[in-house]
């Protein structure tokens, strides 16, 4: 806790109101939509009326409005020896203050980095929000990234500090620190320190350090803070080079949060989360610590085993409101219960395939169909509560297109899951499905307040997807020709994929312009639709990439579904799923090296003939797929074919 005064009622937070119009906001002086130094600020892209004419806020003040109405009401919660611990939103405050006192005792420099390398954690919150009301630039690192990655990010920011959540963490930390020329301190949140170094603190120590800095210092450097200017970086994947550092202000980080929870009808004080995905990328940061601060909602952080096996515990104690997964998330849990559903008996199966059927046509027509409330009763309740998601209204998934099977399954339990679409340069969101108003491989409609620009659209209305509004970035750190890229003269961000809308303005991605396949006959052609195409035909394939380039022919490289293991790796395990499809056709293989090896006849013709499906819905010849081969394992991170984001969070850029 941090010393001396420290209620929102107190004098010293009475230095920012929170503006209730906009003769009350005092913006820095800019002359562009963009920037690329971290201590320039921007024109906002202010509406004239409606949604995004709201006066722009600081992240304090965002903060502070939820702290005088909701102040005792639960903010964080973390397990500690099996138990959880709260803090409200008042103790959290506090805490925040107290860690931004210790980060200017520590020497933190105004637009200076505070890089945050671990699992999440209240710690993880605390250091990130503090950071920014010291006016530093918080920065998320992966807590798979290597010590060489983990110091380009951190000299990019020109860190001043590194909090860090363990001696594993640390220890990369301590192979590149005299790399660093700007860094003055090492935090570290979790266990002890297994060896005492100059400027290594524990979480203890660090908090202590507040003590030794006046509110009145503290008070200073928030209240000079506008919402226009730079407050975090969210880092690209960087699968292409080195990742960018995308500039976010607090007004993109304040009103994004707002936008989105408003539009999907979020309630104040009585919504909650739990937070797993990695804090680093822009989807969960968003989901778990802004949108939560803005509506008062409550972020219950798993255990840092829960993708080993541990999520499904934590939902089941905490019961959502809100539940975000990255499409792999929502497979594994498809993946267990088909394989618990495969297992029941006669009768009970019967009964599960029909209840699925009455979803399945409920969710489609948005109808209650007849049946629907003994389906209910009988299934769909038992599936939401084994899942811990029985107060889930929204079901969310992001990041990484899905499957339509994965889709109409949850469909099928009455559980639709609404995809998002957006960037780390677009705050997150841009789309958005959520109740009644979600089609099925959409990814919804525009966030109120934004605008969404297809460039150059061709004759079947495909065009690049461009994006306007107060959640579009202030620009990559240091890169104006990578800015000048990602925005036109008129200050449009392009996301470099391809969509359309439907007659009710929905929006489907269609592909990627860069990953356009031009082949030696000229023919243009987007290869996600055909390599989502026959991943939905055919069962056993994970993973499928087009190639055809300059070539007379289209071919493609397929991966079967495995296992990935407690570090996310690909093993030679087939999944259930897997196993199923192979025993339909009489064959006992239990790992792909075993299909492969042989070029098992029955599962080869039967991937050709699902290929064959696929070629027969092809726009023209020179879209049908001639050749195939499997290779011997799934994409993966460290394989280098997945990037970090393709793994965890937003758009097909996360």
């Amino acid at each position: 806790m941090m010393a001396g005064n420290c209620c929102p009622c107190c004098p010293h937070t009475t230095g920012a109101s929170v503006p209730l119009k906009l003769s009350d906001v005092s913006l820095a002086t800019a002359e562009q939509l963009w920037c690329t130094s971290r201590d320039q600020a921007v024109k906002l892209r202010m509406a004239e009326m409606g949604s995004g004419s709201e006066a722009p806020m600081t992240v304090h003040q965002m903060f502070l409005k939820t702290v005088k109405i909701y102040g005792d009401l639960p903010a964080v919660a973390s397990k500690k020896e099996g138990q959880w611990v709260t803090l409200t939103w008042r103790e959290y405050y506090q805490q925040c203050r107290a860690a931004a006192k210790s980060f200017l005792k520590l020497g933190l420099e105004r637009y200076h980095g505070v890089g945050i390398l671990g699992f999440n954690s209240p710690e993880w919150f605390i250091s990130d929000i503090g950071c920014i009301l010291a006016g530093g630039l918080a920065a998320g690192i992966y807590t798979t990234n290597s010590p060489e990655a983990c110091q380009y990010v951190a000299d990019n920011c020109e860190a001043n500090v590194l909090v860090v959540e363990n001696h594993k963490q640390l220890l990369k930390i301590l192979q590149i620190k005299d790399q660093l020329p700007h860094l003055k301190a090492i935090v570290q949140y979790k266990d002890e320190l297994q060896q005492k170094l100059p400027n290594l603190y524990t979480w203890a120590e660090f908090m202590k350090l507040s003590e030794e800095v006046s509110d009145e210092r503290l008070d200073a450097v928030v209240d000079s803070q506008r919402a226009n200017q730079c407050c975090t970086l969210i880092y690209t994947s960087g699968t292409t080079g080195n990742p960018k550092g995308v500039m976010l202000s607090h007004d993109n980080i304040t009103w994004t949060s707002n936008a989105a929870g408003a539009m999907t009808g979020l309630q104040h004080g009585v919504e909650c989360v739990v937070s797993y995905l990695p804090l680093s990328h822009v989807a969960a940061q968003v989901n778990d610590m802004w949108i939560c601060m803005r509506f008062a909602g409550a972020t219950y952080f798993a255990d840092p085993d829960a993708l080993k096996g541990s999520l499904g515990t934590t939902l089941k104690e905490v019961r959502p409101t809100s539940f975000l997964g990255v499409p792999r998330v929502w497979e594994k849990m498809q993946e267990k219960m088909k394989a618990i559903g495969a297992k029941s008996s006669g009768m009970k199966k019967r009964v599960a395939d029909w209840a699925k059927s009455i979803g399945l046509q409920a969710s489609y027509s948005n109808l209650v169909p007849w049946g629907f409330m003994l389906a209910n009763n009988l299934v769909f309740k038992k599936v939401r509560w084994a899942l811990g998601l029985d107060r889930c209204r929204n079901c969310l998934t992001g990041a990484a297109p899905i499957t339509k099977e994965t889709l109409e399954y949850f469909m099928s339990l009455s559980l639709p899951l609404y995809e998002l679409y957006g960037m780390s340069e677009s705050t997150g969101p841009h789309t958005i499905s959520w109740e009644n108003n979600f089609k099925i491989m959409s990814c919804g409609k525009v966030v109120v307040g934004c605008q969404t620009k297809l460039d150059k659209p061709d004759e079947d209305g495909n065009g690049e997807i461009c994006f306007w509004g107060r959640h579009v970035f202030m620009g990559y750190l240091n890169e104006p020709e990578k800015t000048e890229e990602a925005l036109d003269q008129e200050g449009w961000l392009h996301s470099g994929d391809l969509g359309k809308h439907d007659k009710d303005n929905f929006l489907f991605i269609t592909g990627r312009i860069k990953e356009l396949i031009i082949t030696a006959g000229g023919e243009n052609i987007p290869p996600v639709p055909i390599e989502d195409a026959v991943k939905a035909e055919i069962a056993i394939i994970s993973n499928a990439m087009l190639l055809g380039d300059k070539l007379k022919f289209l071919s493609m490289m397929l991966t079967l579904k495995c296992v990935v293991d407690d570090i996310g790796e690909p093993t030679d395990e087939l999944t259930p799923e897997a196993v199923a499809f192979c025993h339909q056709r009489g064959i006992t293989a239990t790992k792909a090296s075993e299909i492969i090896a042989s070029k098992e006849p029955a599962i080869y013709k039967a991937i050709q003939e699902g290929i064959e499906r696929v070629n027969a819905k092809a726009a023209s010849n020179a879209q049908r797929v001639q050749k195939w081969v499997i290779l011997d394992r799934d994409f993966s991170i460290s394989g280098g074919e997945l990037g970090e984001s393709s793994w965890i969070a937003f758009s097909s850029s996360f």
